[in-house]
């Protein structure tokens, strides 16, 4: 069997405890519900369960909810037949039918469609795949992987998501931490992209100066891995074979990015005569977080050293916006 996971390029102690989690879980049928921001590469994991699962050999079927219309959500995933609604002249395969003995990948699952969500339910629940216009449900024997860059307990608090699919969902978690968390991965990310994109183009690859590589490593890496993947190929084809300094670098990336700026405690070395307003302080650190982190409450919650409840609990509490 072929070693997928050996395309995910990093060794940080995070990255790794994930990747060696989602090994494990590949080798059974579990639902898995990846979690990160964008660009960390939820798609690419997700593809590497399907290759090292013994469903290799069927279709691998990835689905953007977030470009699902509402109107066209429900045939996408489950079909129609020949009739079913005025302009529905043939029988028409959906997504989950097409990914029959594989895995069916639901990338951005929070934006899919609450009027769908109970369909779907449904068929994690039983396997049951009712397309529309069909009087009874057929079974489809199909591994789903979903993945989001939204907090899904939130959504459901805020009456955006069903509580009992994120239930379902959240039976195997796999969540990716953002570049900024990878800072030892950066460098061996760099090289690596460096030298496909110069294989690709043909062209030599450039190679980074000490003070290069230590601008791009204090990056906040807003685009995560997919920015730096774009950044390499920018670089070999305007650099080839050259030695990048700096000021070679765009913009963006010579000057301090503004989300990178945190809100500092004043340095008061003793405690001042005047006395502190706690309440001010915490409020402060948890928006500090929340920024951080932008908006993701587990990894907030993991920085102030809290459970993501009291996390929440405290955010309702001092209504964080």
């Amino acid at each position: 069997m072929i070693n997928a996971f050996a395309t995910l390029i990093g060794e940080s102690g995070d990255f790794a405890t994930v990747i060696r989690a989602a090994q494990l879980i590949a080798l059974t049928d579990a639902t898995i519900l990846i979690l990160g921001e964008s660009g960390t590469g939820k798609e690419l994991v997700a593809r590497a369960i399907h290759q090292t699962s013994r469903r290799t050999h069927a279709n691998f079927v990835a689905i953007n909810c977030a470009a699902l219309p509402e109107s066209l959500a429900e045939v996408e995933l489950f079909g129609h037949r020949k009739g079913a609604f005025t302009g529905a002249d043939t029988h028409r395969q959906g997504r989950i039918q097409a990914a029959a003995g594989g895995t069916l990948f639901l990338d951005e699952i929070g934006e899919l469609p609450l009027t769908i969500q109970a369909k779907l339910l449904r068929f994690l629940e039983n396997g049951e795949c009712q397309a529309l216009g069909r009087n009874t449900p057929e079974k489809v024997d199909v591994r789903v992987i979903v993945a989001t860059n939204r907090d899904l307990y939130a959504a459901v608090k805020a009456g955006q998501f069903r509580q009992d699919l994120y239930y379902r969902l959240n039976i195997v978690p796999l969540e990716l931490p953002p570049l900024r968390q990878r800072k030892t991965d950066i460098k061996l990310l760099l090289q690596h992209f460096t030298h496909y994109f110069a294989t690709q183009h043909q062209r030599a690859a450039p190679c980074y100066s000490p003070a290069t590589l230590a601008v791009l490593t204090q990056h906040f890496w807003a685009g995560n891995v997919r920015e730096l993947r774009n950044l390499c190929e920018r670089l070999v084809l305007f650099y080839a074979g050259q030695r990048i300094e700096p000021k070679q670098l765009p913009a963006e990336y010579q000057q301090n990015n503004p989300t990178e700026k945190a809100v500092h405690l004043p340095n008061w070395g003793v405690f001042p005569d005047e006395g502190i307003n706690l309440v001010e302080v915490e409020i402060m650190l948890i928006r500090q977080a929340l920024q951080k982190t932008y908006g993701n409450c587990s990894q907030a919650a993991r920085l102030l050293g809290l459970s993501r409840d009291t996390l929440l609990y405290r955010i309702k509490k001092y209504a964080i916006e």
